[in-house]
């Protein structure tokens, strides 16, 4: 115990004691002196943590920046922030020189969901490799910084932006740009900023500085422009088709609200920041430099005078030459007006297009611009395939994408292809950004469309010529577009006074090469339709260049790209009809989500098998399923087995597949739709007479049919021969016969619970038929075996008319009862047996007229009875009334019975005539059906 005592109290030597010196904690990457008023000594143990803070406004928004409480270590930190979201950026820089020839920056933007208060949905529960929309915001705070590092200077140096707190508010992209450059300007690496970055967004024709993100929603640009206090750093935009005027007038508006940023900077900066270091800068002396161009000079010129020399043989030249190519080169253009290539500064390179280039894909394009080769191809998806973005700032989802792809090959050189690539994610977003302001709002188009851009050679602006290609195939795919969008990079190529830096004369270059972009100054790419521009990306490689000269570069872009425009129209300029094999299909249907939960089955089992089956794709939302299919033929085959698992609105009219389940003398029963069953009588199996009903199906079979009616008990009524093509009509035999006009009003009762009308018609008089066919009548079949069963009808019973009448099986479409009232009863009494159903939904009325039987009639063939009436009995019965439909049938003793016309036969009759028939069946009113007997059965 003694000993612990005395190891705890030993003192430590003075050059260990910070407090013995006078010195306190670290702070700002500084050593502060400790108070020494004894009046306001600090508690053993507390540290003491200075801190320094800047506030000011920029559009309607206050801006902190504030340096010392965290990150104390870093040679530059500092935490910005902008209501409740704030923004912690790093910059530490490498003691030693690296061996390259470049500046080896790197910045890394970090988004962690614990800023958002969320936690990772992924099985670690953590963040992985960085996103997208990292490396994307990453590349906006690398491209208006790299310019500003001293030239010579190669140490490495490596910013890093983290989001601490996010309110939801603003996108943290800007702040985390702004804070980069403030902590730059703390540290001791040499750097020539400050920078001020800004977004102004459109919003009903107003600008708004700093929108927020619910804001940019509504905005029809979206512009990112970064700046020193009197030069142009770097701009970014995503517009729908502004035109160049509002553009340069936007831009000029952005600059004075980005130089907000930079006073207080500097402001910190002289509070806080370091003294800057000395650095080691790796310089050619003007001497080496003069010795080499005395060696080269000649040589070089003699290459780039050669219009007839290539991209490759310029490349082998070069290797022996070095660096004063860039004289070469930059003094021709400024002097003499021509490239390398022979062009003038402003004439655009000999393109080709061609779409539809690959025949079993969705859609696809070849654009081709002098040695410049892209290949793009379209592929549609269903909503579900949206690509989900698990971003803590921005929208969730994302349907339209644009992957761009830069293999090894495309510059003949061996390389190692990886995962993400930071200049293909930024090449690509910038193809994405251009194009989707003219693709067609979700409402009208619901896919899901990936474009895939794959450079097949590279000789500048492939970003551009995706641009073109992806709107071509977009085009090729049928895909609606408003119009055509076309890109090209414009460059600069200035001459500075070494003394002073400014620009004394300067060119600007039109859809440059390569090795232009690598020897000029700026490189501006402007993608957009005839009508304005849709995006916009300025990098730059001198310390910034004047506002006035990105402005004229505007217009001579919009020529360019007008030239390209033309050609592209040429090949294509108007969405493709989709009508081939590989012609994708989306069909969204609505049902509940209890019938939702059955097709998906345990674990999802079912829908698993329905893909794996059909090759379809089935998606599920609330009361939604959407079926994404290849082409036509299976969409058909995905639907038929959704149809049959859980059925759809029965429709007279539709087109249904189904299995046989029993037969009956009359008929058979199909199931079909999800379970339900409906009755497809033997006269609707063919056009032609069926004697047997097995002679054409079998129980198990599987069968298309079409719904050709229903009635209120939900009966199905199905047919085979709807389907069929009719045969021929036969020639009329015999003399022609006056048209008979109908005035009897037949009553029926539809599917929807309502009395229907069949208005008065003319009609020519029915000629006799032969066929012995039965007449149609819709039952169930538990009815008809009782009918079948039944030997004797009850003499004194009457037909229950007045009863009501209770679906057994309700469809979607049907009402859920009918009552058959005593006025009705009344109605069909008075006007003989029922008629065919009328077509579903017709105008409802009432009888005007009817027809009384007379006493004469009444007393012929009194020998029958409704005691002797039953299924299979013939007799002598004469007609009553003749129908649009069928007869009216005396059958003597007061006894009405009912002959419905088979299709389209030939028949003859006139009231009082003689008919030999024989009774097949009763409806569920009781009324006798009857069918005619051929002579042969007599």
């Amino acid at each position: 115990m003694s000993a612990h005592r005395r190891a705890r109290s030993t003192p430590l030597p003075n050059l260990l004691a910070w407090r013995a010196l006078g010195f306190r904690t670290i702070c700002s990457g500084r050593l502060g002196l400790a108070p020494s008023s004894p009046h306001s000594p600090a508690p053993a143990g507390t540290k003491i943590l200075e801190s320094f803070k800047e506030e000011f406004e920029v559009g309607s928004g206050v801006i902190t920046l504030e340096t010392g409480k965290i990150a104390r270590f870093a040679n530059g930190s500092v935490v910005l922030g902008m209501d409740e979201t704030k923004v912690l950026s790093t910059v530490t820089c490498a003691k030693s020189n690296s061996p390259g020839d470049f500046l080896p920056l790197t910045v890394d933007y970090q988004e962690k969901l614990y800023a958002q208060g969320l936690i990772p949905n992924t099985y670690m529960r953590r963040e992985g490799a960085p996103k997208e929309r990292e490396l994307l915001c990453g590349r906006l705070i690398d491209r208006p910084i790299r310019p500003l590092f001293p030239s010579g200077f190669y140490h490495e140096v490596q910013i890093m932006a983290s989001v601490l707190s996010l309110d939801g508010k603003q996108d943290p992209d800007i702040l985390a740009a702004n804070a980069a450059s403030a902590a730059l300007m703390l540290s001791d690496v040499p750097w020539g900023g400050p920078i001020g970055v800004v977004r102004l967004g459109r919003i009903d024709g107003q600008i708004v500085v700093n929108p927020t993100m619910d804001e940019l929603s509504s905005s029809d640009l979206s512009l990112i422009y970064a700046c020193t206090r009197d030069k142009t750093m770097m701009i970014d935009v995503q517009a729908r088709e502004i035109t160049e005027k509002d553009l340069a007038a936007a831009l000029r508006l952005a600059h004075p609200e980005a130089v907000k940023y930079i006073d207080p900077q500097i402001r910190l900066a002289a509070k806080a920041g370091k003294q800057k270091k000395e650095y080691k800068l790796s310089m050619l002396s003007e001497k080496t430099l003069e010795k080499v161009a005395e060696l080269a000079a000649t040589r070089i010129e003699s290459i780039f005078t050669d219009p007839s020399k290539g991209k490759f043989e310029r490349g082998e030249a070069l290797d022996d030459i070095g660096k004063d190519v860039i004289k070469v080169v930059r003094s021709r253009m400024i002097s003499d007006g021509f490239r390398v290539d022979g062009r003038h500064l402003d004439e655009v390179r000999s393109i080709y297009c061609e779409s539809h280039h690959l025949p079993a894909t969705h859609g696809s394009a070849l654009f081709s611009r002098g040695d410049t080769q892209v290949l793009c191809a379209v592929t549609l998806g269903a909503p579900g395939d949206a690509q989900n973005l698990d971003s803590i700032a921005g929208p969730p989802k994302k349907r339209f994408m644009l992957h761009y792809s830069f293999p090894p090959f495309c510059t003949n050189e061996v390389g190692k292809k990886g995962g993400l690539n930071r200049r293909e994610v930024g090449h690509g977003t910038l193809a994405e950004k251009a194009l989707l302001a003219v693709m067609p709002p979700e409402e009208d188009f619901p896919y899901t469309v990936r474009i895939n851009s794959e450079v097949m050679a590279s000789d500048g602006s492939t970003s551009m010529a995706s641009v073109c290609g992806g709107s071509m195939a977009l085009m090729d795919a049928g895909i609606p577009l408003r119009a055509h969008v076309a890109g090209v990079s414009v460059g600069l190529v200035t001459d500075v006074d070494p003394s002073s830096g400014e620009i004394k004369d300067y060119r600007i270059v039109t859809d440059i090469l390569g090795l232009e972009d690598h020897l000029g100054d700026m490189d501006f790419k402007i993608a957009g339709t005839r009508n304005g521009v849709t995006a916009i990306q300025l990098d730059i490689k001198p310390a910034g260049i004047p506002l006035d000269i990105v402005c004229e570069s505007l217009e001579n872009a919009r020529e360019a790209r007008l030239q390209i425009l033309d050609h592209m129209e040429r090949e294509i300029n108007s969405p493709r009809v989709q009508d081939g094999t590989y012609s994708p299909r989306l069909a969204t249907l609505k049902y509940t989500n209890d019938a939702l939960r059955s097709l998906i089955g345990p674990m999802a089992a079912l829908k698993r098998k329905i893909e794996e089956e059909t090759g379809a794709r089935l998606y599920f939302d609330d009361g939604t399923l959407t079926i994404v299919a290849k082409n036509q033929a299976v969409m058909d085959k995905a639907q038929e087995k959704v149809d049959f698992i859980i059925g759809r609105e029965i429709v007279v009219g539709g087109v249904y597949k189904g299995t046989v389940t029993s037969i009956k003398e009359y008929g058979a029963f199909v199931e079909f739709n999800g379970g339900q069953q409906g009755l497809l009588h033997m006269s609707e199996l063919s056009h032609e007479p069926v004697s047997k009903v097995s002679d054409v199906l079998h129980i198990g079979k599987y069968i298309t049919m079409m719904c050709i009616d229903t009635d209120v008990r939900g009966n199905i009524k199905l047919s085979l021969k709807a389907l069929l093509p009719k045969p021929e009509p036969k020639p009329a035999s015999g003399p022609e016969k006056v048209p008979v006009v109908k005035d009897t009003v037949s009553v029926e009762t539809s599917s929807l619970g309502e009395t229907v009308a069949s208005l008065p018609s003319v009609v020519e008089p029915p000629q006799k038929s032969k066929l012995a066919v039965p007449a149609v009548v819709i039952r169930t079949a538990v009815e008809c075996d009782e009918a079948e069963k039944s030997s004797l009808v009850e003499k004194n019973a009457k037909p229950k008319r007045a009863a009501t009448m209770k679906p057994d099986r309700k469809l979607k479409s049907t009402a859920s009862k009918q009552t058959v009232t005593q006025k009705e009863v009344e109605v069909f009494k008075s006007t003989g047996p029922e008629e065919t159903m009328a077509n579903y939904g017709e105008t409802l009325k009432k009888p005007s007229r009817k027809k009384k039987q007379s006493g004469d009639e009444a007393g012929e063939s009194a020998s029958v009875s409704a005691r002797k009436l039953k299924i299979g009995t013939e007799m002598t019965a004469k007609v009553h009334q003749v129908r649009t439909h069928g007869l009216v049938l005396d059958l003597g003793g007061g006894i009405r019975g009912m002959y419905k016309f088979e299709g389209e036969e030939e028949t003859e009759f006139e009231i009082g005539d003689a008919l030999q028939v024989k009774c097949t069946s009763f409806t569920t009113k009781g009324i006798p059906v009857m069918a005619l007997v051929d002579d042969e059965e007599l």
